[in-house]
């Protein structure tokens, strides 16, 4: 589904966060991506999904090898992936109801009215009830602004889905929850995972396999970690 390959990336010429990586996730896979903060990870996530442009090296998705990023993405790959960030106040627009939010990716592609009862549907699977999803992001808690980008990211029945650090900033009961409705969606549609964080049993426990990522940018090794349930 995704294949990394020779992955150099950053933000300044001078000084890569990511070098020379190689990875790649198998179509179904659920795999665990785990490192210490300012190893890269979230660059990684970043070029994964399509959202940042990789100095050197291939990204290919589904078979295809990608050209374009961002908005230069074709739209086919670009709705083939659903990612979920660690702050969800950076990735909502403060002006969107949570309902609006959930149904953003649904208007963006023309498909408002087609997929108005599919986002319903997630936001209840998301434990959002009709007064939340009259509210705005400065009036809800993280959990229930995360839930609501949860919801956003499968609204378009990605093939692949990239959590980074998605619970860090929740509670036990909200991860629970989150972790939840990934899996249901991953065994209704067989989609791919990768679950980005640097908390060793979680990724454990969710993952089908971890691989452990140093400081230094440099390729994950595989673990011997593999998921308990």
């Amino acid at each position: 589904m995704l294949e990394l390959t020779g992955i150099t990336a950053g933000y300044d010429r001078r000084t890569p966060v990511v070098r020379d990586l190689s990875l790649t996730v198998a179509d179904g896979e659920a795999l665990g991506l785990l490192g210490p903060s300012g190893c890269g990870k979230s660059t990684l996530a970043r070029v994964a999904a399509l959202l940042h442009r990789p100095w050197e090296g291939t990204v290919r998705l589904a078979g295809e090898t990608v050209t374009g990023y961002r908005f230069r993405a074709p739209r086919h790959l670009r709705t083939a992936v659903g990612v979920v960030f660690q702050q969800p106040r950076l990735a909502a627009d403060p002006r969107l109801t949570l309902g609006g939010l959930i149904a953003e990716p649904a208007r963006a592609t023309g498909r408002g009215h087609e997929l108005a009862g599919r986002a319903a549907a997630l936001a209840d699977a998301a434990g959002l009830g009709t007064e939340l999803l009259r509210r705005r992001p400065h009036e809800v808690s993280d959990g229930q602004l995360q839930r609501a980008c949860l919801a956003r990211a499968l609204l378009l029945r990605p093939r692949l889905l990239i959590c980074d650090e998605m619970t860090a900033m929740l509670d036990a009961s909200t991860t629970a929850a989150l972790v939840a409705l990934v899996e249901d969606y991953r065994r209704e549609h067989g989609a791919a995972l990768l679950a980005v964080g640097h908390d060793r049993v979680l990724l454990g426990r969710w993952c089908d396999s971890v691989r452990e990522w140093g400081s230094g940018g440099g390729n994950p090794e595989r673990s011997t970690a593999l998921a308990q349930g």
